[in-house]
């Protein structure tokens, strides 16, 4: 060994790296520009109509990449022996009745009256007094509890939307990453475990202000011709619901809290300063009615999974995860958005490691743990399908290494001036400014992953570690986050957003291959490194992170 090597295995030893061989990943150099772009061009031909959620052309692309999974000689590690592991996604239309009433608010409103049902409610009736819960949130890993183990059965409880600290960067929740504790069918769930038998969302007052006009949000929230892309959860978390949801006004709001001396905003800022969770406030004379019909219908989604088996018999039973989605946002009539940046890009990108891969085997070198090669589906919807992974995992979770994340590598990120929401808390920067960059995202949950990756890097790529805490909520935005949320070291390879992003200009014939091979190399060469290594990189623990 050199000794400019030697003092590299050095450097990587202090960081955690996994592992120090004197070769690179076997094959790596088998991961072409022309493979990765003939594969992309049919991925994200106009054929495929932009690979859409439960459509025929979703279905076709599934079977192409499970086809190339068998060719390859890789096993399956779906369901049944299959590539394919399937999963239900809920979507939801209102039926009628659907009432609430206020005790002294007068009559008994419709929704858009000061109110709307929340899709995943429960399709029931429940009546009687409320309670106020602050946020709502339980999470254990900060050792916060809005419940505080105080009594709310048979109670409607009335929470906040969103979260504490929702925009203050050292905030425990994430910073400013919208927390996944905040969601609220989780808030739902949280409640109905405490006894609760209903559960009201109101505005965060002391943040922002009123909803302007409730016919509008119920319109929104219920449109009465069928959405162009549908909105959907996973049917596994929605079953378990069984109260009735609901989204009220202000002012339906301030009726509620009126008896207990204090204003809704009063309430809501002692929400935002409680440091472990307000506990529950009594409202004296505060009663509710409320009868939602919610009908619940399914689409199948379809995960495709491959994987190669370690050689270690200590090591084998654990796993490392390289994966990518292949859904996008299919058509608006003639126009179709194709996704080959989002996320054909990263789907190739894994089919080409996992060539890589069965190379090696056939050459003999296999790697001591186990790695698998998932291809989610439905991310665009929600990351459900990496979701249902982690409540349905091959490998039980901690037996997963980490996971390696591919979304959007085959462009320079670039933002306009006039970006507006799409690249909301990103600042304006050039293509050519990033015409060598990468985000890491997950670099500040598991540091010494984000180690491995830089002493991988002998492929000359610009390594940017810089928005895991930023308002434009890009870590939560791919299917490293699911991982990340259960215990996983999980980051993302992203080369950023584009102004095609989203859009029909998202085309095959504008991905920086050269680029794109470096990048698809690095994950080869990462990945390689954790299923050879003698440790595993850890996960910093909520609440202890430090905040970039």
């Amino acid at each position: 060994m050199s000794r400019v090597r030697s003092l590299f295995c050095k450097v990587a030893a202090a960081v955690l790296l996994t592992g120090c061989a004197d070769t690179g990943a076997p094959f790596n150099d088998s991961i072409t520009e022309s493979n990765l772009s003939d594969d992309l061009y049919y991925l994200a031909s106009p054929e495929m109509r932009g690979r859409l959620v439960g459509s025929p052309e979703i279905a076709t692309a599934s079977e192409w990449i499970a086809d190339r999974f068998g060719t390859l000689g890789l096993e399956p590690a779906g369901d049944d022996g299959s590539y394919y592991q399937n999963f239900e996604l809920a979507w939801f239309s209102l039926d009628a009745p659907n009432l609430l009433r206020v005790t002294g608010s007068g009559r008994a409103r419709q929704p858009g009256d000061g109110w709307t049902p929340i899709n995943f409610s429960a399709s029931t009736s429940a009546a009687g007094l409320v309670a106020f819960a602050g946020f709502g949130i339980v999470e254990p890993r900060l050792g916060y509890d809005d419940y505080r183990d105080e009594d709310v059965r048979g109670k409607f409880v009335l929470v906040l939307e969103r979260e504490p600290g929702v925009t203050d960067p050292s905030s425990p929740f994430d910073g400013v990453v919208t927390a996944e504790a905040s969601r609220t069918w989780r808030k739902a769930l949280s409640a109905q475990e405490r006894g609760a038998i209903g559960i009201l969302f109101v505005r965060d007052v002391h943040n922002r202000p009123e909803t302007g006009d409730w016919q509008q949000a119920h319109a929104s929230s219920w449109p009465e011709e069928p959405r162009r892309v549908e909105r959907f959860l996973l049917g596994a978390w929605v079953e378990d619901i069984t109260i009735p949801a609901a989204q009220i006004s202000v002012e339906l709001a301030e009726v509620l809290v009126s008896g207990s001396g204090s204003t809704l905003e009063e309430l809501s800022m002692a929400s935002e300063e409680a440091g472990e969770g307000l506990g529950v406030i009594a409202l004296p004379g505060a009663e509710a009615s409320l009868t939602v019909n919610v009908e619940r219908h399914t689409v199948m989604g379809r995960n495709v999974l491959a994987m190669v088996e370690g050689s270690d018999p200590d090591l084998r039973d654990e796993v490392v995860i390289i994966g990518a989605h292949h859904d996008h946002d299919g058509t608006d009539g003639e126009t179709v958005f194709p996704g080959a940046d989002d996320d054909g890009s990263g789907t190739v990108g894994v089919m080409g490691v996992a060539g890589a891969y069965a190379r090696a085997i056939e050459a003999g070198e296999r790697p001591r743990r186990s790695v698998i090669f998932a291809i989610w589906d439905a991310e665009e919807r929600g990351l459900l399908g990496a979701w249902y992974y982690t409540l349905r995992p091959l490998f039980p979770l901690q037996s997963t290494v980490a996971k390696l994340n591919l979304d959007m590598i085959g462009r320079h990120q670039e933002v306009p001036e006039d970006g507006a929401g799409r690249f909301r808390g990103l600042e304006v920067q050039s293509a050519e400014s990033n015409s060598n960059a990468t985000n890491i995202l997950g670099y500040s949950r598991t540091p010494d992953l984000a180690g491995q990756i830089e002493a991988a890097n002998t492929f000359g790529l610009e390594l940017k570690m810089r928005y895991d805490n930023n308002e434009s909520n890009l870590l939560r935005r791919s299917d490293h986050w699911p991982f990340l949320q259960n215990g996983v070291p999980a980051v993302w390879f992203h080369t950023g957003l584009h102004p095609d992003y989203h859009r029909a200009g998202d085309t095959p014939d504008r991905i920086e291959y050269e680029k794109m091979t470096r990048i698809v190399r690095l994950v080869h060469q990462t990945s390689w490194n954790l299923a050879q290594g003698d440790t595993r990189p850890s996960l910093q623990e909520m609440g202890s992170r430090p905040r970039s």
